[in-house]
C-alpha cells in the first residue's frame, strides 16, 4: 500500500464515525451543532440539516474507505482506520460534553 491510502483509512474512521452523531440527532428530531450553524460548531442546526450533513459523512467515509483499501487481510490499513475512528471520538466527546448537559 501506498503511504497515500493511509490517510485515506484514517479519515475513512473519522467521516463513518462523525455520521453517527449527526444523523442519529436528526432522526431524533433534535437541533444539533454542526458546520452549518452559527457560529459553525457552536450553534445548533435543524434535524433536517444534521441527517444531510450525517449522510453525506456516510458518503465520503464510505468513498475514503474503498480508496484507502481497507482489509481484514491488512492490519495496517485496519490500524489506520481504527487510529481515526478513536481519533475523532475522543475529539467529539470532548467537544459535545458541554451539549448533552446543558
Amino acid at each position: 500500500m501506498k503511504w497515500y491510502h493511509f490517510i485515506a483509512c484514517f479519515f475513512a474512521g473519522a467521516f463513518l464515525t462523525n455520521t453517527v452523531p449527526h444523523f442519529v440527532q436528526g432522526v431524533s428530531g433534535d437541533p444539533f451543532p454542526s458546520p452549518f450553524a452559527d457560529p459553525p460548531g457552536k450553534g445548533l442546526s435543524s434535524p433536517t440539516v444534521n441527517v444531510v450533513w450525517g449522510l453525506a459523512n456516510l458518503v465520503i467515509g464510505y468513498l475514503l474507505l474503498r480508496a484507502g483499501r481497507v482489509s481484514q487481510s491488512n492490519y495496517w490499513s485496519l490500524l489506520a482506520f481504527f487510529a481515526g475512528i478513536a481519533a475523532i471520538s475522543i475529539q467529539l466527546s470532548m467537544a459535545f460534553v458541554d451539549k448533552a448537559h446543558p
